[in-house]
């Protein structure tokens, strides 16, 4: 965890560790509250508002028809 927490990459560690694969890895490592609160840090907010989906009327008269 702690190699983790300080930038190690996750296949080094699962190599490190004598595991076949990454996911392996995975099974034994768990984020602590720090790690996620960082990597919501990180995120960025989208740049574009979302589109709500508006069906044209031949989409909803066939829905309608089923």
């Amino acid at each position: 965890m702690h190699m983790l927490r300080s930038g190690v990459d996750i296949t080094v560690i699962a190599l490190w560790l004598g595991h076949e694969s990454p996911v392996t890895a995975h099974r034994y490592v768990e984020a602590d509250l720090e790690m996620k609160d960082r990597a919501l840090k990180a995120l960025q907010a989208p740049s574009c508002t979302p589109v709500r989906y508006r069906p044209k009327d031949d989409v909803l008269r066939f829905l309608q028809s089923l």
